[in-house]
């Protein structure tokens, strides 16, 4: 069975709505993790060591149309470029898909993604995408959380977790780091 591994950058009052600001993203408080935290090369170092465990990326359609045309071309993201993408989408079309950034496969159901998980292969991980990763959790889907979480209260946005009325998922501790610019690095494995 393949891990799905939702990676992101999230405040402590679980948004992960716009953390990089720019272009479509219309956060009131856009660009938070660039804009109010001390950048420490060492709190971010759990990007560099995702990309060892990372065979695929999976993203709804708006973090997909958003980040495709910036990674394809990005150096920063160029260890990215050749591996499977899937995206969740109801509403995409092929022809939507960008060329030049690896193959691309639209997954149109909760069903179309379980049956991704029982594929060959290693980990798939999830960026961006909070709605989707919502979706997922809700579905038992999600096998593991990495969070860089930052030392911010944004008070609104999109949240990662759910508000849906489940039952009870606990999570087990594998890795976690504080940094002196007030990251905190939480690598939860989804127990059972």
């Amino acid at each position: 069975m393949r891990d799905l591994v939702y990676t992101g950058f999230m405040s402590l009052d679980g948004v992960v709505d716009s953390p990089g600001g720019g272009p479509g993203e219309d956060h009131r408080s856009g660009g938070w993790v660039v804009k109010d935290v001390e950048f420490l090369p060492e709190s971010f170092s759990l990007k560099e060591e995702e990309l060892a465990d990372t065979t695929a990326l999976m993203f709804g359609r708006r973090s997909y149309e958003a980040f495709a045309p910036t990674w394809r071309d990005s150096e920063d993201h160029a260890a990215y470029k050749e591996l499977p993408k899937y995206v969740v989408s109801g509403t995409l079309s092929e022809d939507a898909l960008l060329d030049g950034w690896g193959p691309t496969t639209i997954l149109r159901s909760i069903d179309d993604i379980v049956a991704l998980r029982k594929s060959e292969g290693g980990a798939i991980f999830i960026h961006g995408s909070a709605e989707l990763a919502r979706r997922l959790a809700d579905a038992g889907l999600i096998s593991r959380y990495h969070l860089l979480v930052f030392p911010v209260l944004l008070g609104a946005g999109k949240g990662l977790f759910s508000e849906a009325d489940k039952d009870k998922q606990m999570l087990r501790l594998r890795e976690s780091a504080a940094y002196p610019n007030g990251i905190v690095k939480l690598i939860y494995d989804v127990a059972g």
